[in-house]
């Protein structure tokens, strides 16, 4: 049975034998809580108290000779053993040459170092520790002898060469340092190790010394700060004229370096202090012209400042302007056809007033055309040769530019795919402004022959008819009309032209033509303004005519409701106080009303709505008419007003429902009664049907 349950893959032992038995939980009779509670830091402190002292080793004290060499010996052992199994770890030998010193064993202790560095002479670390013992034990020439090693296997290392030199100056060998120094700058180090060697020249007061050393500093690393120290140092050295001829020999060197505009700032700082404000603004103005804007923020901000203080009002303004021009010139020359940053550039020559350099701002912006042709690429792009036309026209007065410009940009544009009506008429009003009608003329007509377009039509009327001109306004409506046919705004203004001339079988032999075209883009309101036209007439028979064949092209509400309005005021404003008249009127709008209902109720049972909203209006009219009224006739019509419910389905989700106002009309309640005793009256056959069953 034991040999069949066990599994080999277990040694050979059973699942049973195997699992992993956990405690079984306690069940918690008493869940109160206790009467004494005990913190977490009771529990801790506790552990603490009962902890064990930690067992420490006895301490040796060595008594005779005897017993330090075997102590000695036992030590130099296990050093040994350790390095021969991690020879490549430091840190054992640092110690085992540390325990050597500790000893007083030097030759020895030398002997591990020499070991140690035989290992891995390129760690600096190991030849810097060497030394410092070898410096604290005062054996000088034993840690001369190491820096010189290391210095020579580790010429890159600049920490050696400065702890060698700091030695060598600490035991008063200025000489010595000097000779470390000049084989340090042997190797040109950075620009720190140049500094050290002209500060340490500086503690003895060896100007000449450090001033060849900035010629051989400055030689090696050419670079704007080595430049700039080396004239803030002649310049301590109240050697103002070697100063600003390191100054001027950096900037013939370094002019175009990424960091020239340091030098600039600290050249015209320079000029500043020897109180050269001339000289400083002419190195101002020559670094505005040779750095590129993008890397001259600082010094712009400094130009400005240097000019309020030693500047007068102009060069104040002036600095200012410059600093703003160079930005717009680094935006525009980014993006050239960021026309909002032109506009803000010819914003600001225009407040400064040069007429040259507006003109090339304008004619540099313009020569950027867009690169499609689409009107939307266009429609910032235009404004600026509008702004140019008027700039020449009202500022600089120059009336023949201003009309070349036009003419350039009408050249410009192409039209066979899209236009700009407002350029047309700015060129046109300009001419008008300059008493050359004829020009205009020819330039609106050309505007209508190569790009009509609503806004020419309406203004080159309006032109013509504020100078009387009846004819041209005739033809040019023709035109307009001829271009536009279903451009129901040109035939009611057409129409209203001839009324106002008192030409009211024009007028309505207009609006004929009009409401007989096959398509128009608003025809409501030709209608309005034609039923409007006879009503003004006086001619209602004429009205009624136009009402009814309106109503043969569309059965709208508002068109009953307004033919029913025109029935109930249909009278001659002396007759107003005729009762027999008002009752026609009335009994004529009734009739109108009546029909408008029996078609909603008969040809669109579906529009409800319109229907209520008619009897409304109805409803108002007889109230309108007071005692002539018959507000009941129409309260039997009105329908009851009922709140239902209609399920909308959704796209996601569970469909949702929505609340709707319903019209129950009078005619639908009876059949609905009808309706309710017809299935009654079905129900109870069943019934008795079943029962006989």
């Amino acid at each position: 049975m034991g040999s069949r349950d066990a599994d080999p893959s277990l040694g050979y032992l059973t699942r049973k034998e195997t699992e992993v038995k956990l405690p079984r939980p306690t069940r918690v009779k008493n869940k109160t809580p206790a009467p004494i509670q005990i913190t977490a830091e009771q529990i801790l402190r506790e552990a603490r108290e009962r902890q064990e002292a930690e067992i420490r080793p006895p301490k040796q004290k060595i008594t005779d000779p005897t017993e330090l060499a075997d102590y000695r010996l036992r030590k130099r052992k296990e050093f040994e053993a350790l390095i021969s199994r991690v020879r490549w770890n430091k840190s054992v030998w640092v110690k085992y040459a540390k325990w050597e010193e500790s000893q007083k064993d030097f030759k020895r202790a030398r002997s591990i170092w020499e070991r140690a560095l035989e290992v891995d002479y390129r760690d600096h670390t190991m030849w810097l520790k060497y030394a410092d013992v070898e410096m604290k034990n005062k054996f000088v020439n034993h840690a001369r002898n190491v820096w010189d090693r290391a210095v020579t296997l580790l010429p890159r290392v600049d920490q050696l060469w400065y702890k060698y030199i700091h030695m060598e100056e600490m035991l008063g060998n200025v000489a010595g340092a000097r000779q470390i120094f000049e084989r340090w700058m042997g190797w040109m180090p950075d620009q720190q190790g140049w500094l050290s060697y002209i500060k340490f020249e500086l503690r003895y007061n060896e100007i000449e010394r450090a001033r060849a050393i900035f010629e051989r500093f400055v030689q090696c690393h050419p670079k704007v700060s080595a430049w700039i120290r080396f004239a803030k140092f002649e310049m301590k050295n109240g050697e103002i004229g070697r100063a600003r001829n390191c100054y001027e020999r950096a900037v013939d060197k370094l002019a175009d370096d990424e960091e020239a505009e340091q030098l600039f700032v600290a050249f015209a700082e320079f000029e500043e202090k020897c109180k050269e404000a001339e000289r400083a603004r002419c190195i101002y103005k020559f670094a505005l012209d040779h750095i590129p804007k993008g890397r001259a923020e600082d010094l712009y901000r400094k130009f400005v400042a240097f000019e309020k203080q030693y500047g007068d009002r102009e060069g104040i303004e002036d600095a200012i302007v410059g600093k703003r021009r160079f930005q717009y010139e680094d935006e525009v020359r980014k993006n050239p056809r960021n026309y909002d940053t032109w506009f803000d550039y010819i914003r600001l020559e225009e407040s400064v007033g040069n007429k040259e350099r507006i003109r090339e701002v304008y004619e540099r912006a313009i020569a950027n055309v867009p690169p499609a042709e689409e009107k939307r690429y266009w429609q910032r792009y235009i404004y600026l040769w509008i702004n140019y036309a008027l700039y020449e026209e009202l500022d600089a007065e120059d009336m023949e530019r201003t009309r070349d410009v036009y003419r350039e940009c009408l050249k410009l544009i192409p039209h066979q795919k899209f236009s700009f009506a407002k350029i047309w008429l700015l060129a046109a009003q300009f001419e008008i402004r300059q008493l050359r009608l004829k020009e205009a003329r020819l330039l609106l007509g050309e505007a209508i022959g190569r790009a009509p377009k609503d806004k020419i039509f309406k203004k080159y009327i309006e032109i013509e008819l504020h100078f009387g001109n009846i004819d041209r306004c005739r033809k040019l409506y023709e035109k307009y009309l001829e271009w536009s046919p279903e451009n129901c705004y040109a035939w009611s203004k057409f129409a209203e032209l001839e009324r106002s001339l008192y030409e009211t079988d024009r007028a309505r032999a207009i609006f004929e033509l009009a409401i007989d075209q096959p398509a128009l883009d608003m025809p409501e309101l030709l209608w309005k303004a034609y039923i409007d036209f006879e009503i003004s007439e006086g001619e209602f028979e004429r009205t009624r005519a136009l009402y009814e064949r309106l109503l043969n092209r569309t059965k709208h509400l508002k068109v009953w409701i307004s033919y029913a309005k025109f029935e109930a005021s249909a009278m001659d404003p002396e007759a107003e106080e005729d009762i027999e008249l008002k009752k026609n009127c009335l009994q004529r709008a009734r009739d109108v009303f009546e029909r408008a209902v029996s078609y909603f109720r008969n040809s669109a049972p579906e529009l409800k709505e319109e229907r209520a909203m008619l009897l409304e209006e109805w409803l108002n009219m007889e109230s309108g008419f007071a005692e002539l009224g018959d507000v009941s006739l129409v309260r039997a019509k009105l329908p009851k007003k009922l709140k239902k419910r209609r399920q909308i389905d959704m796209e996601d989700g569970p469909a949702a429902y929505e609340e709707y106002i319903d019209y129950l009309f009078p005619e639908e309640t009876q059949t609905t009664n009808l309706k309710i005793l017809e299935a009654a009256y079905k129900w109870k056959k069943q019934r008795v049907a079943s029962e006989e069953d």
